[in-house]
């Protein structure tokens, strides 16, 4: 490549990228809710530079030279964290060629990344930006195997460069679903899972040697899941009863090194203390409480109270293109009113926000480890994803007015919005004759 090239290529690197834009702010007397689990502070103030944010709180002074927002009457958060979401990888769920979120007619499973597919032009995407989505995990869904393949980390800004950390998680389904993927029963599921470990441990081994001709996985495969042996990335687990929760945490007898997620979890509540001991985190959609299957007959709406009353770190996710990203507030919100019915058990304001934002971030491996990136929240080095809504995000008539991403200012048009704009005033001088009444 040519020197004149290279630099080409460094300045259109540049024009993408979030720095290139981010614009210092700051936004004083509003309502400030960081996002680590702690009550709203009034009349707090929120300085971003750089794309990150250098303070929150109360008695924040704001550095000369750096635009101030008003923001009396209004709610400032860090950008809501959707975990476990199909975001960018379909358009319409129904149409089959705009679908890329299985793939059961391929020969790999594991081997499967979604980051090449995340389409950053989706109106999923741009829909869940304007409910204050900033950042996501996407994950794929199963085909003809119980390993569904690797999963992405994304943010919502309105550029290409959405995928922030590819191959991010491995996902695989046990429980019911498991178990008609894997042959029939959860014995079958189990078996293939263990085996599928036990390829990968080999090939990792020894990367070049020649394979067993009874090995089930593609080499492709195994090679994928030798990351999940050593702990090098994420294993999600989807899992509902709570045998099969138990099933799951025995798993690192054998394999000490996996770093387990669970998720689904609806029986949770019925072995929180072994899962808080185990130190797995879990991933919930909390408003269940129906028994639509018959691994979640003890399904009830204070599985994410109890579990987390257990000491288990618990965050809301699971969302997808019926359950989309941006109720994620309503879902949190929910649980604020669940807390206080006699008998039930919730979260209070701090702990139900931080569910949506600090901690799917955490178990995402946005949380800020080792000098990683830290999302989620509003904290001195976090990045500068930051909402302004209208009132409380978690009260149902509360909406985003402003949203930044790594301290970009983000267009909150979509499909949606502009459709709602057509008909709210349109002229029908020029309707046919069907519509005149």
């Amino acid at each position: 490549m040519s020197r004149r090239a290279i630099i080409a290529a460094a300045l259109a690197a540049a024009a993408f990228s979030p720095a290139a834009f981010a614009q210092d702010f700051a936004i004083t007397n509003a309502t400030v809710a960081t996002g680590d689990g702690s009550a709203p502070i009034e009349h707090g103030t929120v300085v971003v530079r750089g794309g990150k944010v250098v303070a929150a709180g109360a008695g924040v002074a704001v550095p000369a030279g750096v635009q101030s927002i008003d923001g009396t009457g209004k709610w400032v958060t860090p950008g809501l964290f959707a975990a476990v979401t199909d975001l960018g990888l379909l358009d319409v769920e129904g149409v089959k060629d705009s679908n890329d979120s299985e793939a059961d007619e391929s020969p790999f499973n594991a081997a499967l990344d979604v980051s090449p597919a995340v389409n950053p032009d989706s109106e999923h995407i741009a829909v869940s930006r304007e409910g204050g989505v900033t950042r996501a995990t996407v994950s794929p869904y199963n085909g003809h195997s119980i390993f569904a393949g690797q999963g992405a980390v994304i943010d919502l800004g309105a550029d290409p460069d959405a995928v922030t950390k590819a191959r991010a998680f491995q996902f695989v389904q046990l429980g019911e679903q498991g178990a008609r993927l894997a042959g029939g029963s959860r014995v079958a599921a189990h078996v293939a899972l263990r085996n599928a470990l036990r390829e990968a441990r080999e090939v990792a081994a020894s990367p070049n040697a020649a394979r067993s001709p009874d090995a089930l996985l593609t080499r492709a495969d195994a090679a994928a899941l030798a990351q999940v042996i050593d702990g090098r990335q994420p294993l999600y687990v989807g899992v509902e009863r709570a045998s099969d929760i138990r099933s799951v945490l025995a798993l690192k007898s054998e394999f000490p090194k996996l770093d387990l997620v669970l998720v689904g979890a609806t029986e949770g509540w019925l072995v929180a203390g072994d899962i808080a001991a185990a130190k797995v985190p879990v991933i919930t959609m909390p408003l269940r409480d129906l028994p639509s299957a018959f691994e979640a007959l003890a399904a009830t709406q204070s599985n994410v109270g109890r579990m987390k009353k257990a000491g288990v770190k618990v965050a809301i996710g699971m969302f997808n293109t019926s359950n989309q990203p941006r109720y994620a507030p309503q879902e949190a919100g929910n649980l604020v009113a669940l807390g206080k019915l006699p008998g039930a058990a919730g979260l209070t304001w701090g702990e139900a926000f931080a569910a949506i934002t600090s901690v799917p971030a955490d178990i995402s491996g946005m949380g800020g480890k080792n000098g990683g990136v830290r999302a989620g929240v509003l904290a001195p080095g976090a990045v500068g994803d930051v909402v302004i809504w209208d009132g409380d995000p978690l009260e149902l008539s509360s909406a985003p007015l402003e949203v930044f991403i790594d301290g970009v200012k983000q267009p909150l048009e979509n499909h949606q919005s502009r459709l709602r704009q057509r008909y709210r005033s349109l002229d029908r001088t020029y309707l046919p004759k069907a519509y005149d009444w």
